[in-house]
């Protein structure tokens, strides 16, 4: 009788980390000038010059927000007003560029379009064309020092005139080849449609300027749809509820127009209850273009990679599809053709790494 072979235990099988996100080449689309600000600058800047601080921005930070009515919104415009008013001196606008674009870099980010409306600032830096002139060297000096690319978007608010976002759109032609890369749309939906800035967006589309206004933030399928018809969007900002219009959603994935998708900010200002009721993986599944985006560090406590974080975590994206991300924030971007072929050799080199 064969005496019964001993079974040999399998060796055990190590899991491997995952591949780190802060290494994956990305480029940042949707990124807001002061809201991109340190919180520990916020708070040494206040410091300096005697800004009193609420406790939301203090003690209690990152501040408990929803804006989905109009009083939440005044909450959430009020502390981006009070952190915007510590920014005193041409060296602040210096220092928060060069510091937003390290952080990029420690993120992975080899590209970043960051976005402002100058009218928040030219009443102290002697009126809007020197405060485009000083964001723009800003930008120079923060990508010399880091070796991060930036853009500059120079953004109309729907709460003013659209009067006010032609005289904006007309400064932002003049620097079409000195840093401004696009026109957007921002502040509160429900006080401002978009077919009512459809002159200030012609002049900026016939000066080459990308079409990068918010909607689908606050307000549905229609405010979209304005963005995408009337504007001519090349992205939209946000534009998460196009889920709700399927007949929409198939027409912006055929016109290849990127949504800049923001998790963290949806659930802070309570577009979305939770992280995974942001709707990244219908999105994505639909064949949207999905460029991830921050949107207020500042105030909602996260910055790009985190963003990456939440759909590995939350909506199970593979190192594959948070590749895939990656490539669409790249290719939805205003950087120059040799940065953005860099960058997408880059996110192929680390995808064919394997992990840990």
């Amino acid at each position: 009788m064969e005496a019964p072979t001993a079974s040999v235990a399998s060796p055990p099988v190590e899991s491997r980390r995952p591949r780190p996100l802060a290494t994956l080449p990305k480029a940042h689309l949707h990124l807001h000038f002061t809201g991109s600000m340190r919180h520990s600058t916020l708070v040494e800047l206040a410091g300096k010059y005697g800004v009193h601080l609420p406790d939301a921005l203090v003690e209690d930070w990152p501040p408990r927000l929803r804006a989905t009515d109009e009083r939440g919104w005044f909450r959430f415009q009020r502390l981006y007003d009070i952190a915007r008013s510590v920014l005193q001196s041409p060296d602040d606008l210096r220092r928060l560029l060069r510091e937003t674009a390290e952080d990029e870099a420690a993120e992975g980010s080899g590209w970043l379009e960051i976005q402002v409306d100058p009218s928040g600032y030219a009443a102290r830096f002697g009126g809007l064309t020197p405060t485009v002139e000083l964001v723009l060297a800003a930008a120079r000096e923060a990508e010399q020092a880091t070796g991060v690319g930036i853009g500059v978007i120079i953004a109309a608010n729907r709460t003013r005139h659209p009067l006010d976002a032609k005289t904006l759109a007309r400064l932002a032609t003049r620097y079409v080849d000195q840093g401004v890369v696009g026109f957007g749309l921002s502040n509160d939906e429900r006080r401002g449609r978009a077919y009512d800035f459809d002159g200030a967006f012609r002049i900026a589309r016939r000066a080459g300027l990308l079409s990068v206004p918010h909607g689908g933030e606050l307000l549905g399928a229609t405010s979209i749809r304005e963005c995408l018809e009337t504007l001519e969007a090349d992205r939209i900002g946000h534009g998460v509820r196009a889920v709700e219009d399927s007949r929409l959603l198939s027409r912006i994935v055929d016109r290849g127009v990127t949504l800049e998708v923001c998790p963290a900010s949806n659930v802070s200002l309570g577009v979305a209850s939770t992280p995974s009721d942001v709707p990244l993986r219908t999105l994505y599944e639909a064949g949207a273009s999905l460029a991830l985006g921050a949107d207020d560090p500042l105030l909602f406590g996260s910055r790009l990679a985190r963003q990456y974080e939440l759909a590995r975590e939350v909506h199970d994206f593979t190192d594959a599809e948070l590749a895939d991300l990656a490539r669409h924030s790249i290719q939805a971007s205003a950087a120059p053709t040799p940065l953005r072929t860099r960058l997408l050799t880059q996110v192929d080199t680390w995808l064919a790494t394997p992990p840990e």
